[in-house]
């Protein structure tokens, strides 16, 4: 099976008293651009040059004119940045920071699936490997799946991987029929508590319900808006509510947060009152790990050229239709 590779091992013990602005000091040495996720912890994000979901972040990626990029997410991510950048370097603060969503589909599961469809057409949400993507006709991600979709004929059969409640919510809002989904799911968003989270709208019935696709059919039916996490995040802007309840990982509320200063944000529930939905793999990245990536450019992620140049296609694709 074709797989990341890291290259080298992360050195030294000695850290400077002044990380963040060591950071910011690589950063222009190396001719680098710290590209992190909503989902990271509140010091990464105000340390990087693009924060965003998904789709901001690939783009950021496609157009970067950096030497080296640093990716704080999870290797999906990081794999990404590699399918578009070829010649540069693709740094990562912790290369075992994975994906649920991604672990769950493996190449050889999703190969299997596909050969019992082979009418259909196959979709593959971002969340997946890079083996996964150049086996898919396109990817998408939440914030322009529904587009995408859109963009198939309605006769044309689709398969749709890995997150099934991202499926099933797309097929509603599209009407489509002949979809089948993957039964891959995101163990952050599948933690959230129907019954604390209507305890949490009685105790607080003037909040709006935010919540992430990601999220299971039960919590999504008591949401009043439903997007990615970059509309979750204008949705709290525009909304002249000033109390909401977020439905995803609660590390987005620091830039709603930074955006309305005056609002609440009330991360939902999960299961037993626990920080369950705090993704374990993008808490993995620490600022002591971005310093060191930065000061030794390793771990670095190495992906097949034969691998690259098959998983682009869908990725242009995708990025060519948002």
């Amino acid at each position: 099976m074709e797989t990341l590779q890291a290259i080298g091992k992360v050195s030294g013990l000695a850290l400077p008293s002044d990380l963040e602005g060591e950071i910011r000091r690589l950063k222009r040495e190396r001719n680098a651009v710290l590209l992190a996720h909503y989902y990271q912890d509140d010091e990464l994000q105000d340390l990087a040059d693009v924060v965003g979901d998904s789709l901001q972040l690939a783009q950021a990626a496609q157009k970067t004119q950096a030497d080296v990029i640093l990716f704080s997410g999870v290797h999906f991510m990081a794999e990404t940045a590699k399918i578009l950048n070829p010649t540069r370097k693709v740094i990562v603060p912790d290369m075992t920071a994975g994906c649920s969503l991604a672990d769950g589909c493996p190449p050889d599961r999703l190969a299997a699936w596909q050969a019992k469809y082979p009418d259909h057409v196959t979709v593959s949400y971002i969340n997946c490997s890079a083996a996964v993507k150049a086996m898919s006709d396109c990817i998408v991600t939440s914030s322009n799946a529904e587009k995408i979709l859109r963009s198939y004929p309605p006769e044309q059969p689709i398969l749709f991987a890995p997150d099934q409640h991202l499926g099933r919510y797309l097929m509603k809002k599209t009407g489509r029929t002949n979809m089948v989904v993957y039964p891959g799911s995101c163990m952050v968003h599948e933690i959230f508590s129907e019954k604390e989270l209507v305890q949490l709208k009685l105790d607080h019935p003037d909040a709006k319900v935010l919540a992430h696709p990601e999220c299971e059919e039960r919590v999504l039916g008591h949401a009043d808006f439903i997007g990615s996490t970059s509309a979750l995040i204008t949705q709290t802007t525009t909304d002249p509510a000033m109390k909401f309840i977020i439905a995803t990982e609660p590390g987005v509320i620091h830039e709603m947060q930074k955006r309305s200063p005056t609002k609440q944000f009330i991360p939902a529930p999960a299961e037993g009152g626990c920080a369950c939905n705090q993704c374990p793999h993008m808490r993995k990245n620490t600022i002591e790990k971005v310093y060191l990536a930065l000061r030794d450019l390793v771990p670095e992620l190495i992906l097949p050229e034969d691998l690259r140049r098959r998983a682009l296609a869908p990725m242009e694709k995708m990025l060519s239709l948002s």
